[in-house]
């Protein structure tokens, strides 16, 4: 068994609606391998997207743990997480959130330009993002010129370029048609091959089934494939 990147304990989050708490994640444990392709599902107000949030390094939780290749993520400071996300996490949004005045390939540049990287080695760094996704030829094309497949290729591609540990993907079919999301769910899977850690967000079944694994989560709890309820132990 491969070991484990992410391990998550316990974890919780609530918030105040109308003067009710509710658990946005209620006691929810969950390990990711790395290597592996999972899907998280749930629909409007599940909880998915404070979960999503947690993984990302977004927020924190009120309780629990969660370790990100071993690093304890709690405890961190706003500057220790901004780090984190840079270098360990790679974000695919539903909507691209590409920079319209910029071409493909500076787009794909983008975070290796915050970090400081030398604008040769960003060169290759992003031709080889973009080569990854199919799309080398079109690196010098603006958003505008390139479909939304394409578009979320070239998101794909950005958020590859600093080689993080994890691509965490946000509906990242959610604003294409059904041909060109079978397309994106293609690059994903043969990016999974090539060893790439993959968390997918979605509400949409079909598309969760792609992934190697799937658990849902419902009021803030977490299932497994067969609805059997995601223990803090073990999941295997």
């Amino acid at each position: 068994m491969s070991t484990p990147i992410i391990q998550i304990k316990n974890l919780m989050k609530t918030y105040k609606l109308g003067g009710e708490t509710v658990h946005a994640l209620n006691n929810v444990s969950l390990e990711i391998k790395k290597g592996e392709f999972l899907a998280i599902i749930g629909p409007s107000g599940s909880g998915k997207s404070t979960l999503m949030n947690m993984i990302g390094c977004l927020d924190r939780p009120e309780s629990g743990e969660y370790l990100l290749d071993g690093k304890e993520i709690g405890k961190m400071n706003d500057n220790q997480l901004a780090t984190i996300r840079n270098q360990k996490i790679g974000f695919i949004f539903q909507n691209f959130n590409l920079l319209t005045k910029l071409t493909a390939l500076e787009n794909v540049e983008l975070p290796l330009l915050y970090g400081g990287v030398s604008a040769k080695a960003r060169r290759e760094m992003s031709l080889e993002g973009l080569k990854k996704v199919g799309l080398a030829e079109r690196a010098g094309h603006l958003p505008s010129q390139l479909s939304g497949g394409q578009q979320q290729r070239v998101a794909i591609a950005r958020a590859l370029v600093g080689n993080p540990a994890i691509l965490l993907a946000d509906e990242p079919t959610g604003a294409l048609d059904s041909k060109t999301s079978k397309e994106i769910l293609q690059v994903m899977k043969q990016l999974n091959e090539l060893g790439h850690t993959i968390i997918l967000i979605t509400h949409d079944l079909e598309i969760a089934k792609q992934a190697g694994r799937m658990v849902s989560i419902q009021d803030g709890q977490l299932l497994e494939n067969g609805g059997e309820l995601v223990g803090h132990l073990s999941i295997y």
